[in-house]
């Protein structure tokens, strides 16, 4: 699999990356880490990352404008299904790879790197880097470090396995890594956002089966001046509610015209539900797309729906995840 990739990297002079939509640090962090290092094996070639950006990820590194995508290789990674890819036709390809952590949705690559059991796509790019001629600098490494770290929660999340922790160890040695400076700019925020936050966590509503939910307007993210992306930044902070299993936020995306819809899980199996409502994503961890705020109730209805039956089997003891 690996020297399959490498060989087709090689082959190609024009290479376009390409991630999912509602870009968060692991897209970015792993697309620019794998543009960086293709780059630094072969100088030569012409690379592209491309997409939607947000002004929270600029230190990852700049996005391309590609006006002629003929006869180049497209990598799409982070991405299980062609209809979440950001800014790409994939019809304009004849060759694509899919780098992939979420569980299968559809076949689109000639090759298809997919492993469900890897904590992020910057996990499964540095296993490439290391297991082919592809090249790595502190740089490159910064990167997938950040990608790791924010798709683990800090390694809160249980897909951090003890393989995890090893690549990341080495890696820390390897490139002298000061991690408490790379925490920064992942980190810090400004003000307007922690506003949000708090107006979030006094928002708030909860359904009688443990779903916490909260509708965020145009004219709620104006009053923050605060765009469509900042809830969706901060979700995980909310993991440890008492009353609520499930979590989630339905955000007005103007731009996009259409409404984010970002939901954390402690228990419930979430992604099957999610993609019913043109989402899906890891088991506790989804998103979806709505065209219109009230549609909001039907996902709210059926999660709810999830964590009822969910705390039936609980109950019975029959398993603790939902069937």
């Amino acid at each position: 699999m690996y020297s399959d990739i490498f060989k087709l990297i090689s082959e190609y002079d024009k290479i376009i990356l390409a991630r999912h939509v509602g870009v968060d640090p692991d897209a970015m962090a792993s697309t620019m880490a794998l543009k960086d290092s293709i780059l630094l094996t072969f100088p030569e070639k012409k690379v592209y990352s491309v997409g939607s950006g947000s002004n929270r990820f600029v230190y990852f590194g700049k996005l391309d404008k590609v006006d002629d995508m003929k006869d180049a290789l497209l990598i799409v990674l982070d991405t299980p299904d062609v209809k979440r890819i950001d800014g790409i036709e994939i019809d304009n390809f004849s060759k694509i790879i899919k780098i992939d952590h979420h569980p299968f949705v559809e076949k689109f690559g000639d090759i298809e790197y997919i492993d469900d059991t890897a904590s992020s796509a910057s996990e499964l790019v540095l296993e490439l880097i290391n297991e082919t001629d592809l090249l790595m600098d502190k740089n490159i490494a910064s990167k997938l470090y950040l990608g790791i770290v924010s798709d683990t929660n800090r390694f809160m999340f249980n897909n951090s396995t003890g393989d995890t922790f090893r690549k990341i160890a080495k890696l820390i040695e390897d490139y002298k890594l000061e991690i408490d400076k790379l925490y920064e700019p992942l980190y810090l925020r400004p003000i307007s956002e922690v506003r949000l936050e708090g107006y979030v966590g006094l928002h708030l509503e909860l359904t009688e089966n443990g779903v916490a939910y909260i509708k965020l307007t145009k004219e709620i993210l104006d009053e923050f001046s605060v765009d469509a992306a900042a809830p969706g930044n901060m979700i995980n902070n909310f993991n440890y509610i008492n009353e609520a299993i499930v979590w989630v936020f339905f955000t007005e995306d103007t731009k996009n015209n259409n409404i984010r819809v970002s939901a954390r899980s402690r228990g419930p199996i979430i992604n099957t539900t999610l993609a019913n409502f043109n989402g899906g994503g890891h088991k506790y961890a989804s998103g979806a797309r709505l065209m219109k705020m009230e549609d909001a109730e039907n996902v709210i209805k059926a999660l709810d729906e999830l964590c009822l039956e969910y705390k039936k089997n609980i109950e019975s003891g029959d398993t603790i995840e939902n069937k």
